[in-house]
């Protein structure tokens, strides 16, 4: 049965008051601390996180979590997630669910599927459907040529309502060895208008030892293009502790991207995990940098990219002040979800593709994995649910209340406490224990009215998180999450 919405809390803008005399707002680097408190544990871009999916909600569970957005009048605008799973190479550190081929026409028989899918999804949303989000991934979404893609984006086009250009946030991850700048240019004109690169290391032996060889002006020359063809935001993704890696390659590689100037830059952690990710079993163990050195490496992206002017949004993400993410954080308007952070808050995820995960009402659906099951379900006019998850209202509450931790490094106890049938102090008294803590170890400040992360507990904003999940005691059997920080 679907489960009812739950309100989320009232956003307020109002500033912790203890953060007059100590600046709240910058992130401090502790290595000790970090040294100490660092752990496994989720990314929190959903809660519940993805696995406490189960494969008792289904398709027709799905069904009536639409129906119950219908029933309940005014209707969210809509974010689109599209999952592109081809590639032409394996990165060997790669953890993404793709599928490497140079048999193109796999890409054309699963565009036809995907367009069906897309065309099932705008069935059920018809009347409600006007887009303000669309982000592709993968896999490698440059991997369909110019031809598939304006197939596809005119399927779009035809089958939701968008948003116009200068409101709607429409983005496409790119390798940039796999784009020319005539080809950026194309998909500006194709209607995206934000454009992510994976760069991960501008070092040649960085790339050649995780098989991902990209000369640098080969990234500078796709940026260069973005900027001429009009994309109003360009970001780059980085990773640290790959094999190879060092301190001065690591300075380089900022060094590099601070020239490039792009607006956002995501700096990942890597989580070496052979035992899950095939690929990174081509790692040699002897190449990866010492636990020390990681730190170090972190350290040195805070600092090299503050010092280079750049906001420290939360977990991995890095922006320019005036960037879209760093004001909507400024104004409260900031949100999580499965593609990182995002400006967008008030929408319902609808997501299609081989793994694609959705989140629309209080409901989270995860399409199959596969594309044999993924085909197959189309063929029988279903949509490709595996799992998912229907919130209860202790789940609605703990994900309104690390939404907020996430993005915004504090919560409101009257406005949570509004929102919910709950007194704050009683419902989480064996958190609060918990937080008193770490508020020992000056990673957050507890008040009657205000739970503030301070600029030490930023960078562990996940174990913060982490205190406030009812399910980790469940997992303790289940694959580890990477290393919080």
């Amino acid at each position: 049965m679907h489960a009812p919405a739950f309100p989320a809390p009232v956003v307020s803008l109002h500033a912790d008051p203890a953060c007059a005399d100590h600046d709240c707002t910058r992130v401090e680097f502790d290595a000790d601390l970090i040294g100490r408190l660092g752990k496994s544990g989720p990314r929190y871009t959903s809660y519940p996180t993805a696995d406490r999916f189960g494969e008792d909600f289904g398709y027709r569970d799905y069904l009536l979590a639409v129906a119950g957005l219908r029933t309940r009048g005014g209707a969210r605008p809509l974010s689109l997630y599209l999952h592109i799973p081809f590639c032409d190479t394996v990165c060997y550190y790669c953890a993404c669910n793709k599928i490497v081929t140079r048999k193109r026409e796999k890409a054309a028989t699963y565009l036809s599927y995907l367009k069906r899918e897309i065309s099932m999804q705008a069935g059920l949303f018809a009347g409600m459907n006007e887009v303000e989000q669309l982000h592709l991934g993968g896999g490698t979404p440059t991997y369909l040529s110019d031809a598939q893609m304006d197939e596809l984006m005119a399927h779009l086009r035809r089958s939701f309502r968008f948003a116009p250009d200068e409101t709607g946030e429409y983005s496409i991850e790119v390798d940039p060895r796999t784009v020319s700048a005539e080809r950026v240019h194309t998909l500006r004109r194709q209607g995206f208008n934000r454009i992510s690169l994976g760069v991960q290391d501008f070092d040649p032996e960085v790339q050649r030892a995780v098989n991902r060889v990209q000369p640098e002006a080969e990234t500078r020359a796709v940026i260069a293009a973005a900027r001429a063809a009009g994309f109003r935001s360009v970001s780059i993704d980085l990773i640290y502790g790959l094999p190879m890696q060092t301190l001065d390659t690591m300075r380089a590689t900022l060094d590099k991207v601070v020239a490039a100037d792009p607006d956002r830059i995501a700096v990942y952690h890597y989580a070496h995990m052979p035992r899950l990710f095939k690929p990174q079993r081509r790692i040699l163990e002897a190449d990866m940098p010492a636990s020390d050195t990681k730190l170090r490496m972190l350290q040195l992206c805070i600092e090299r990219l503050g010092a280079a002017g750049y906001v420290y949004i939360g977990m991995d993400h890095f922006a320019k002040p005036r960037d879209e993410l760093a004001v909507a954080q400024r104004q409260g308007r900031l949100h999580r979800n499965f593609q990182g952070y995002s400006t967008h808050a008030d929408t319902d995820l609808v997501a299609c593709g081989v793994s694609a995960i959705g989140a629309v009402g209080a409901t989270y659906s995860q399409n199959v994995k596969t594309l044999e099951e993924y085909y197959e379900l189309l063929d029988r006019n279903e949509l490709p649910v595996a799992r998912g998850l229907s919130l209860d209202m202790d789940d609605a509450l703990r994900r309104a209340l690390i939404q907020k931790l996430m993005c915004q490094f504090e919560v409101s106890i009257p406005a949570l406490e509004l929102a919910f049938p709950i007194v704050f102090r009683d419902y989480f008294a064996p958190e609060l224990a918990q937080l008193r803590q770490m508020q020992a170890d000056g990673l957050v400040r507890l008040g009657p009215e205000w739970l503030t992360v301070t600029g030490k507990g930023r960078l562990l904003i996940r174990n913060i998180c982490m205190v406030f999940d009812r399910y980790l005691a469940a997992r303790q059997d289940r694959p580890r999450h990477s290393h919080t920080v």
